[in-house]
């Protein structure tokens, strides 16, 4: 019998999968008290994690972000690629473009990460390399123009990760931050898109805030 995803997820199992992650130290760290201070939303530990086992397991050599916010994200995906390997990041705020510039030169990897600077559905378009790994977290609302702008810059093959589809259970349940509606069904709209994508083998996994995750077929 399959389990149910809330009695994997849910109380002292929880509890047990967030003691099991070793917590991260140094730079990480850092990064995290800053992000939580400053309400700078950046990817869960779990997820990040997820990224980076994901980069380096696959082989890529060429990721595409959709969001980089202080580059706690990059810095994951940066060290699992080769030494010529690059990942391409997608920001609009100077502020952060700036955090992040710093956090990459102490963390050694500033030579691997490109930023482009500007709105992601104006830098998209102007992209032409093609790229092993595409992880989209930024605007919720336009998750689904992010998707069909950076899926024929993936190779066949290539994986897609997006962060943020359960919305703190928003999307399968109650609206409980009314701020919130047009994100919210935004997402709803995108997990349709998302899973039944017909240049994707995609599905929806109970990691972090809920995380798509797929590969390119065709």
């Amino acid at each position: 019998m399959k389990a149910r995803v809330d009695a994997i997820l849910r109380g002292e199992q929880a509890e047990y999968l967030e003691r099991l992650l070793p917590a991260n130290v140094g730079l990480l760290a850092e990064m995290e008290r800053y992000a939580d201070e400053q309400r700078v939303p950046i990817a869960d530990p779990e997820v990040a994690r997820f990224l980076e086992i994901t980069a380096g397991a696959t082989g890529a050599r060429r990721v595409l972000e959709i969001g980089m916010a202080i580059g706690y994200s990059v810095i994951h995906l940066a060290r699992a690629l080769p030494a010529d390997g690059l990942v391409v990041t997608i920001e609009l705020s100077d502020e952060m473009i700036a955090r992040s510039e710093e956090y990459l030169r102490r963390a050694g990897l500033r030579e691997r990460v490109r930023i482009e600077r500007g709105p992601a559905l104006e830098v998209l378009p102007r992209l032409e390399e093609t790229f092993d790994l595409v992880f989209i977290d930024a605007v919720k609302e336009e998750y689904s123009r992010y998707l069909e702008l950076a899926l024929p810059l993936l190779r066949v093959g290539g994986v897609v990760i997006v962060d943020n589809l359960l919305w703190g259970g928003q999307v399968a349940g109650e609206i409980r931050a009314p701020e919130q509606t047009a994100s919210t069904q935004a997402l709803r709209e995108f997990n349709q898109l998302f899973v039944r994508h017909p240049q994707l083998n995609s599905l929806v996994l109970p990691l972090g805030d809920g995380l798509g995750y797929a590969f390119k077929v065709s």
